[in-house]
């Protein structure tokens, strides 16, 4: 049996994180994304790669997946949940990389993708980040 302290962080590791993550983000946003299903799997499927034009698997490290905020009609239905994914190899080949906090990581793109569900764009979301720095 493998010693489990050197063991990747699965997936349930980073829905733990995400969880910690999402908790942790202000009521006032919360409130508007409280429907939002957050799902950690391994990589983006082959449909997301190739809509995306990714070059690689781990060129992804999360997706908002619905329809956003600014665009919803009141009187439209949705039959599709609007969905956040995070993709585990990717954030962990991520992680490796840089050294940086895993926790830190993942509320990074978690807060990326809430910010996809608002409308905003990443131009938009790299602005704000700046500006906050």
């Amino acid at each position: 049996m493998p010693d489990e302290s050197i063991l990747p962080p699965g997936l349930d590791d980073l829905e733990r994180l995400a969880r910690e993550a999402f908790e942790g983000i202000p009521p006032t946003l919360a409130s508007f994304v409280k429907d939002v299903e957050i799902r950690v799997e391994e990589f983006p499927d082959e449909e997301t790669e190739q809509e995306m034009g990714l070059e690689s698997p781990f060129d992804l490290l999360g997706l908002y997946r619905g329809v956003a905020l600014p665009h919803k009609s009141v009187s439209a239905t949705q039959s599709d949940l609007d969905r956040i994914f995070l993709y585990r190899r990717p954030i962990l080949d991520y992680w490796c990389e840089t050294g940086e906090d895993l926790y830190d990581i993942v509320r990074h793109v978690l807060i990326h993708e809430i910010g996809h569900h608002f409308g905003f764009s990443d131009a938009d979301m790299e602005r704000l980040e700046d500006e906050a720095e």
